[in-house]
């Protein structure tokens, strides 16, 4: 994927207003009055969790070369294609936990029938929609954001090249000098 969900940690409240759109997104009926009656429940794909004085919510990453598609026995967790979300297929799940085990980021969660694979799909058909995900639509502070790897990466770009132009300046001194009277 060429875009991705970043938080900015020291913005996050801990209200989970992320936790409560999630859930609501991905229920039946899509609304909150009606999701609370719904059963089974309708489940969150994001969690926040305390890290120190921190909240941070955390989701599926996406990653490029994602572990938990290559170690499905069943094939139900999958990506599309490049640009797409992984996603899981609930009927093919057969619970095996092992995309638990293997995920570095501990953010795949076991269904409440103990088989089917809960995951974050970044809000795919809100995506299509020309929507944002509904976690980062909620959250108040707007700690959630989805960026583009080119994006967050500008930034990074511009201060390692200042911080190389400062040590150029700073080894050779007369290399200024000697531009300033051409």
């Amino acid at each position: 994927m060429d875009k991705t969900i970043v938080v900015n940690i020291e913005k996050c409240l801990a209200c989970k207003s992320c936790e409560l759109a999630c859930a609501v997104a991905h229920s039946k009926s899509k609304v909150l009055e009606e999701a609370v009656a719904e059963s089974p429940k309708p489940l969150r794909m994001v969690t926040v969790e305390s890290a120190d004085e921190f909240a941070v919510p955390i989701q599926c990453r996406h990653c490029e070369a994602p572990l938990c598609v290559e170690i499905c026995p069943t094939g139900a967790i999958q990506r599309l294609n490049e640009q797409s979300p992984v996603t899981v297929n609930q009927d093919l799940c057969i619970g095996c936990k092992l995309c638990m085990l293997i995920c570095p980021f501990g953010v795949l969660q076991i269904g409440p029938e103990g088989r089917a694979i809960i995951k974050c799909d970044m809000c795919w058909q809100r995506l299509e929609d020309g929507q944002q995900p509904a976690c980062i639509e909620a959250c108040p502070t707007k700690a959630m954001k989805l960026v583009s790897f080119k994006e967050l990466t500008k930034p990074k770009r511009a201060a390692a090249s200042k911080q190389l132009a400062e040590e150029i300046k700073k080894k050779s001194p007369a290399r200024d000098a000697g531009r300033g009277g051409k």
